[in-house]
């Protein structure tokens, strides 16, 4: 039968084994003279030391993982050590990247002139597996319609989203725009914003005979109006496709060190640091050339200042709402 203790006894046991009858505490091995026969502690045991009781972790019935929660190691260790061996969740949707332009060549390979280091492509497929989604980065497309719409259909059979950059330009005579439009419902705006203001989006693949279609944005070329844009729009949905619980970055409120001018009737979003706490309040200070932001204020930015439509200007000490990029 169960082992059973008297007062002044001892038993070993192994790490997470069921306390013996009549035991109240335990005490590690280290604590002791590791003795067999007789054992010695180096102090005093009390009652209920290194115990855990019954239901401690989880109770009959409670919720331990809300839906729309990632499961990353510590969350995979609750369900492991609760014995699920299967939890629902939502997959992880395959997104597909499609740089598109002549003028693109990739980085490492020799640069001709009036060539480009194709960007967006990489820092998108880094944003898209940080909003928890599975990217595919097919690479640089041409401007050639025929092969355009080629791609297009080769790679929406393994698409959840698809996501093409560049080509959106007028004197590229639109040539995503010529192509997109006819496959499904996809319409091309200026979207009251800056940067990012051309942007694309709708749907995809009954037209080419798939049995689903798929959701498609069409982002800028230029990689800071891109990663604007994909943080507006497309990580949300990303976050929302996959059953993310939190779909929207975190804002916060900080007041401005500096002002600077903001253009009327366009949301304006400023590659910014934000600095600060709870308790003490946040201060926010645009990083670059405001107006005219590059990679290199968006690499150094850990937030971007959002100014409302209706602002001509911030003024230093105003109040500005941030969208919190990384910690």
């Amino acid at each position: 039968g169960p082992v059973r203790l008297a007062p002044g006894q001892a038993v070993r046991i192994a790490s997470g084994a069921p306390l013996p009858l009549g035991a109240d505490a335990v005490v590690p091995l280290e604590h002791t003279d590791r003795g067999t026969a007789r054992v010695e502690l180096q102090r005093t045991a009390l009652a209920g030391e290194h115990v855990r009781t019954a239901g401690s972790q989880a109770q009959a019935g409670e919720t331990v993982l809300e839906a729309g929660v990632r499961l990353g190691a510590r969350q995979l260790a609750l369900a492991a050590s609760l014995g699920l061996s299967r939890l629902p969740v939502h997959p992880s949707p395959r997104v597909v990247i499609v740089s598109v332009g002549d003028e693109l060549v990739e980085p490492g390979t020799s640069r001709a002139d009036g060539a480009v280091f194709e960007a967006n492509g990489h820092a998108l497929e880094a944003a898209v597996r940080d909003a928890g989604a599975t990217p595919v980065r097919v690479g640089i497309q041409p401007d050639d319609r025929g092969r355009l719409r080629e791609a297009f259909e080769d790679q929406l059979v393994r698409a959840d989203l698809l996501l093409v950059t560049g080509g959106l330009s007028e004197l590229a005579h639109d040539t995503v725009k010529d192509v997109l439009a006819p496959l499904g419902a996809v319409r091309f705006d200026q979207v009251a914003m800056t940067p990012g203001q051309r942007c694309g989006f709708g749907v995809v693949g009954v037209e080419l005979g798939r049995d689903r279609d798929v959701p498609v944005f069409a982002l800028q070329g230029d990689p800071v109006a891109a990663l604007v844009q994909f943080e507006v729009f497309v990580r949300p949905a990303l976050r929302q496709v996959a059953g993310q619980g939190e779909v929207f970055r975190p804002s916060v409120a900080a007041r401005a060190t500096a002002g600077w001018p903001s253009p009327p009737g366009l949301r304006q979003f400023v590659p910014a640091t934000v600095l600060g706490s709870p308790e003490d309040g946040y201060r926010v200070t645009p990083v670059g050339v405001v107006g005219a932001p590059g990679v290199r204020s968006l690499a150094g930015a850990n937030a971007l200042a959002v100014v409302g439509e209706q602002d001509v200007a911030v003024q230093a000490g105003q109040v500005v709402h941030c969208l919190v990029l990384e910690g």
